[in-house]
């Protein structure tokens, strides 16, 4: 019967939310996959789902309070279309661009960034 002996050292590293957040975020730029953010991090695809599960949740739960960032103007060429309805383009930390037209209440407006920083 042979034996394997394993040598190396065991670890188990332990990452604060920041970087978490950081490493979630990149998912999506330029293209990457889930695969291919964690195989550049040392992890695996699962503590990746694992995170963003996590992280889904604390976001759902009613004692969070919503935060809102400043927004800057941006000039861009509007469309001629017809009607006089604003719009507003929010680009997130992971390079999603979510646009809005009208003035949509701010619950729904606070879900809808969540829902796209963590998808």
């Amino acid at each position: 019967m042979a034996q394997e002996i394993l040598i190396g050292v065991e670890r188990r590293r332990r990452w604060p939310d920041e970087r978490k957040l950081e490493i979630l975020a990149e998912v999506g730029v330029d293209g990457a996959s889930v695969s291919d953010v964690a195989r550049r991090h040392g992890l695996t695809r699962q503590h990746l789902y694992q995170w963003r599960n996590s992280f889904r949740q604390r976001l759902s739960s009613p004692d969070q309070s919503v935060a809102f960032v400043p927004v800057a103007s941006v000039n861009a060429p509007t469309v001629a279309s017809g009607d006089d309805t604003d719009e507003l383009a929010i680009v997130l930390r992971n390079g999603r661009c979510i646009r809005v037209t009208g003035h949509p209440a701010e619950e729904l407006l606070a879900r809808v960034i969540r829902i796209a920083e963590t998808a």
